[in-house]
């Protein structure tokens, strides 16, 4: 072990439902035997890390947010073979064990020895950040928005040096989302027609997916006009805006499609109202719809004659991306250049301007935030 005691450092802590974070000092343990401590270069802001800060899924404060980031390893517990000190890493919300039912399946990304962990707590049930004694509550496995985070290291991938920072951070959640989502929790063909509802950083992801996968169509959908120049360069054939035709959005994808629907629609706002949205916007018989964005609201109807029509609905985490298995072959796509994630960058700050950041996501342009440590 390697580990050389507790650590202080700086991290935005959010205290309340949806108050102001502060950047704090905090004290973040070592790690323990199957653990890294990881100093962070660089993180983003997810929309998931606002819901986070609203409460979302759970109301558990005081909690430091952020789920997308690339550090260093500073220390590795005693039990950890596959890593080591010096090792530039992705912390990651999934892990893959390669031996449980589901690993061994090859069909999905959620393994029961590593699973999505929505309680904020490591696996033993404590926490690895404090201050003065006080418990911090992580976001999922990790919390990327504090100088040091600690995390299994199943959760850990180790990222190619070629491949940029902000890059990387984009892909442990966003644009891997999107992307994954195409050919792992649907497998698009060649000619295929596809909507895409929602064109922030997992939306565009879709979009890339299914251009890259031959789709003959990739309709954007998104209420902003100013998506449209950016959705065009990772794929879209043409670009829809709601609020322009006074359309809904089903009937606007029938009518780009000579009224029969897409063959795959993503659905990556979680505004509940867009869901059956999404689906009527499918095929009838044939027409798949894949949930991945989410929202406050944790519910909503579903219009069940339309898929008694015959359509499939799926929902997606991480877009059924394997961290150890699929992962990396991403990472090659960016670093070949098949895929140019700069476009996805429109703002940078430092982690003592969080709160900057924030506002900067209410800004039409903004797409990814970076925070430079």
């Amino acid at each position: 072990m390697t580990s050389r005691g507790v650590m202080t450092c700086r991290a935005a802590v959010v205290r309340k439902c949806r108050e102001a974070l502060e950047v704090e000092e905090i004290e973040v343990d070592p790690p323990k035997s199957s653990e890294v401590r990881i100093k962070m270069l660089c993180a983003s802001i997810c929309h998931t890390d606002i819901l986070c800060w609203q409460g979302v899924p759970l109301p558990m404060f005081p909690r430091i947010p952020g789920h997308e980031g690339v550090g260093v390893i500073e220390s590795v517990g005693e039990n950890v073979t596959n890593l080591k000190v010096g090792d530039t890493v992705m912390p990651l919300y999934l892990g893959e064990c390669g031996e449980c039912s589901n690993c061994i399946s090859g069909i999905t990304n959620l393994c029961h020895k590593y699973p999505f962990n929505f309680n904020g707590l490591m696996a033993d049930g404590t926490s690895r950040m404090s201050v003065k004694g006080e418990r911090l509550y992580h976001h999922f496995s990790c919390s990327t928005w504090s100088e040091y985070a600690v995390i299994d290291a199943n959760y850990a991938v180790k990222v190619d040096p070629r491949i940029s920072l902000p890059h990387a951070s984009f892909l442990c959640c966003g644009f891997t989302t999107g992307f994954g989502s195409t050919s792992r929790v649907v497998n698009i063909h060649k000619g295929s027609t596809v909507a895409v509802i929602g064109l922030g950083a997992v939306g565009l992801g879709a979009v890339k997916g299914a251009q890259m996968l031959g789709a003959s169509k990739i309709i954007g959908i998104d209420i902003n006009e100013k998506k449209h120049d950016k959705a065009r360069f990772f794929g879209i054939t043409e670009f829809i805006n709601p609020e322009v035709s006074g359309k809904s959005v089903s009937e606007l994808i029938k009518e780009a499609t000579g009224e029969l629907g897409v063959d795959y629609c993503f659905e990556c706002t979680g505004v509940p109202a867009l869901l059956n949205e999404a689906i009527e916007g499918s095929k009838v018989g044939t027409g798949t719809v894949v949930f991945i964005g989410a929202g406050v609201e944790k519910s909503g109807e579903l219009n069940y004659i339309p898929l008694l029509c015959g359509r499939t609905v799926k929902g997606s985490i991480y877009g059924g991306v394997r961290t150890h298995t699929d992962l990396p072959s991403i990472v090659d796509k960016c670093v070949n250049k098949e895929i140019d994630l700069d476009q996805l960058i429109t703002h940078e700050i430092s982690l003592a301007e969080i709160n900057k950041g924030f506002q900067y996501m209410k800004d039409p342009n903004c797409i990814k935030v970076v925070i430079k440590f």
